[in-house]
């Protein structure tokens, strides 16, 4: 049994590769959009396709998604096969007008699909209606490899395949995926070549002094993952992209010490908020939810402040930069609540949202913020 689409998408590539179309990857700015975005562009760079257009949308100043900024940049590159991975299932208005500027658009995403879905060409999510695929917690990645094999079948090499399911195995454990089932196959599979892998933007992190200390590949994997999640953009591109692609020891090898450096950074910018932050939940302590957002806090920050300020409390968590007309933020909820569905409750209030039951994001107007803290409450207080 094959995910719902995912046949009809590789069929569609493979078309757009023999009539020469022009193709947009456009991945999501974190290590499983990164992960999936290198997978198929190598796959179709093994096919003969011509270029894709790469694009990852800056998080800082462009939100999650495809968004408007990106699409006023993409437009000259209309018409085009638009492939969005591990982003796309919530935005419905931006999927309608990438349509009107000439794009066909595909999904690929593995998010929970809120009421209805964008009106995409095709879209791949495992946790679709009808979708009978038995295993559903494949991160974007882990879909993507899936969709690789079955384009390049039998064209592909077992060090290509070898390749893939080493990003497959640390973007999966970057976003936190549960670790069982074909999941489990698939990242045990890619750590054990992963000390013995062919790309320098890998390779580079077991020759580094400050990592000797590790014993296991599964820890020098974990620190792998904290620098290429502390990527910032730079033309479209991010460091992490550019560092697993890099053919060069030499840019690995500075590239891997600035996302070293960064993800340093980033740990104690993190320490910084969270303590400022917990003077103001302490006074709020009987609330039954963390609703916290201010101007200093840096949206690419939210979600890991989130997260550890959920695991301290256990309360439903809520953190959002404040712009001046617009909020966006993090939610991370403890085990068995699930934070999409109260974004759901919630959603007359929002711009924009979606993710996972346990981690997932919000756009929302200023004017609304009280009214949507109000509902959550409502919300979480009749559970």
């Amino acid at each position: 049994m094959e995910i719902k689409n995912l046949k009809k998408v590789a069929k569609r590539i493979l078309k757009a590769i023999k009539d020469k179309e022009k193709i947009i990857i456009y991945g999501d700015a974190d290590l499983d959009g990164a992960a999936s975005v290198i997978i198929l562009k190598e796959t179709l760079k093994n096919l003969g396709s011509r270029e894709p257009v790469i694009y990852f949308p800056n998080r800082g100043k462009e939100g999650y998604g495809i968004n408007e900024t990106a699409l006023s940049f993409l437009k000259k590159e209309a018409p085009a096969l638009f492939i969005t991975l591990d982003c796309g299932i919530g935005n419905f208005e931006e999927v309608v007008r990438a349509k009107k500027m000439g794009f066909e658009v595909i999904i690929i995403d593995h998010h929970v699909i809120l009421e209805k879905l964008p009106e995409a060409s095709i879209i791949v999510d495992p946790k679709q209606k009808g979708d009978k695929y038995p295993f559903k917690e494949l991160a974007t990645v882990g879909i993507v490899f899936r969709l690789s094999q079955i384009m390049l079948t039998p064209k592909s090499s077992e060090s290509l395949k070898r390749g893939f399911l080493e990003l497959v195995a640390l973007a999966t454990l970057a976003d936190m995926m549960p670790q069982v089932g074909e999941n489990k196959i698939l990242t045990e599979e890619g750590l054990r070549s992963l000390d013995s892998t062919f790309r320098p933007g890998l390779k580079v992190f077991f020759e580094m002094n400050s990592l000797q200390p590790f014993s296991s590949v599964r820890q020098i994997a974990q620190k792998i993952i904290s620098a290429l999640n502390a990527p910032s953009a730079s033309d479209h591109l991010n460091q992490t992209y550019l560092l697993l692609t890099t053919p060069s020891p030499e840019e690995a090898k500075n590239l891997a010490t600035t996302l070293l450096e960064k993800a340093y950074q980033k740990q104690a910018k993190i320490r910084e908020i969270t303590e400022e932050l917990e003077e103001k939940i302490l006074k709020k302590i009987e609330e039954p939810i963390i609703f916290e957002g201010d101007s200093f806090l840096p949206l690419i920050l939210t979600g890991p402040i989130a997260s550890k300020i959920c695991n301290l409390h256990q309360k439903p968590t809520f953190i959002f930069e404040k712009g001046q007309k617009e909020s966006q933020g993090a939610v991370r909820m403890p085990k068995d609540l699930n934070g999409v569905q109260a974004l759901i409750k919630c959603k007359e209030f929002l711009k924009t949202y979606g993710g996972h039951p346990r981690a997932a994001g919000f756009k929302l107007e200023n004017k609304n913020l009280e009214k949507f803290k109000d509902c959550l409450i409502e919300y979480f207080s009749k559970l």
